[in-house]
């Protein structure tokens, strides 16, 4: 999505809004940080049933589709960096993996 479309869909979702607004800051936060770290990032530091519950909020159907797969940040994010060890990917999204979510980014070493 382009940053007019990610706008347009915050706008929306504010408009319809209804219920608790903190789960609207979150579910806007989300977006936010997934345009720089990607959706896989996001599906690491998220429970799936977050990451629905947030997409509802936004009125998107598939949050892969919104945002990159990898963003440009996602080497600063912990959970990002664990992965590369090797470990399958979806296995961590649904648990079946231990040790790899985190909700930690570090700034890149100088």
């Amino acid at each position: 999505m382009t940053d007019q479309q990610i706008i347009a869909v915050v706008d929306k979702a504010i408009d319809e809004f209804r219920g608790e607004l903190n789960d609207l800051e979150s579910a806007v936060g989300m977006l936010m940080i997934g345009r720089h770290y990607g959706w896989r990032v996001i599906l690491l530091i998220h429970s799936p049933v977050t990451v629905r519950k947030y997409s509802r909020i936004l009125g998107l159907k598939n949050l892969r589709e919104a945002l990159p797969e990898v963003g440009v940040l996602a080497h600063r994010s912990n959970a990002w960096r664990l992965l590369d060890d090797g470990k399958n990917f979806w296995k961590v999204v649904r648990g079946q993996i231990a040790g790899v979510r985190s909700t930690k980014a570090e700034t890149p070493p100088r």
